[in-house]
């Protein structure tokens, strides 16, 4: 019997500690043992055993310490890429499936600036994020206004606004800007089609047009003006169907391309220097499925052709925000 004892207690010796893994994402996270206890709401020495009982576990070092300063190992940061995202999904399901949760449990509202983006990407994709989440309901929200503490919601997404409350941060697109018009309209034209055909304007982004026209070393002399739209959503279209031209984020045309409505000019795309950032608030009453949608959002943009930041998902691009 004491055998059998000394056996079963080996064997639970060995198993992987979930409590441990997931003080050690924090710790990635925050970059600081110190820190990721203080989020976790634990002492700074459970976080250390626990970080000491992971790495027995593992038989390698995961963190090292410089100074006053300790950073991730080779080793470390692998491991707290590769469990990072599945931990998260762990959590939020076991939460979300609690049956003692709130009403609201199962909604994510999303705020966004990107009104074109919202309905040409977001929008269309949003029954694929439902789906994975288990029937999750997202409710989006348009608004120019810089959000404020007291505003609800759990996600922001924007290009241009600055949030100045605690959120973890994902930088999920680099905007590229490409000039587009209908197949029949610029086959084989190239650049040259510019000297003959109208550029659509979008008062909502009045620096496109110049911007990319700086890019490819023209100037606004060098085109010709075509009609105004308020929005890239509106003006597109006219350009899939008219003798026009239209510079955007590659982005909001991308499955319009892939269908064959609208050809990029060759030689056309220049980066903008903007980025598309997602936001998900501490004070979210689902939180972890913020975070949730937020990577789903990344691998979403990268799957269309995007450019996003450098391992959008963990932990670089994740930051407190300002």
């Amino acid at each position: 019997m004491h055998g059998k004892e000394k056996g079963a207690r080996v064997a639970e010796e060995k198993d992987l500690s979930l409590n441990a893994v997931k003080v050690f994402v924090q710790i990635a996270r925050d970059s600081s043992v110190t820190r990721a206890a203080k989020t976790l709401g634990i002492t700074q020495s459970a976080a250390s055993r626990h970080l000491a009982v992971l790495e027995g576990y593992l038989g390698a070092q995961l963190l090292e310490r410089r100074g006053r300063h300790s950073q991730l190992t080779d080793f470390g940061r692998l491991f707290a890429e590769a469990v990072a995202e599945p931990l998260d999904t762990i959590l939020f399901t076991a939460r979300r499936l609690r049956r003692h949760d709130g009403i609201h449990s199962n909604r994510l509202v999303v705020r966004t600036s990107l009104s074109t983006f919202a309905y040409t990407v977001l929008i269309p994709n949003l029954a694929e994020f439902s789906k994975e989440m288990n029937g999750v309901t997202v409710d989006v929200i348009s608004s120019l206004s810089a959000p404020t503490s007291t505003d609800s919601f759990d996600v922001l997404l924007t290009r241009d606004l600055t949030l100045t409350e605690p959120a973890d941060r994902w930088d999920f697109y680099n905007e590229q800007l490409v000039c587009v018009g209908a197949p029949e309209c610029v086959a084989g034209r190239g650049l040259d089609a510019l000297r003959t055909t109208p550029v659509l304007a979008v008062n909502s982004r009045p620096d496109i047009l110049p911007a990319w026209l700086r890019g490819i070393g023209l100037s606004t002399s060098d085109v010709i003006s075509g009609a105004r739209y308020d929005h890239h959503y509106l003006a597109l279209p006219a350009v899939t169907t008219g003798q026009v031209l239209l510079v955007g984020p590659y982005i909001v045309v991308a499955d319009l391309v892939e269908q064959g409505l609208l050809e990029v000019l060759p030689g056309s795309r220049v980066p903008s220097g903007r980025d598309y950032r997602a936001y998900a608030v501490d004070r979210s009453a689902n939180p972890d499925l913020a975070r949730a949608f937020c990577r789903w959002l990344a691998r979403l943009c990268r799957a269309k052709g995007g450019v996003s930041a450098e391992n959008s998902n963990f932990p670089k691009t994740i930051s407190k925000s300002d």
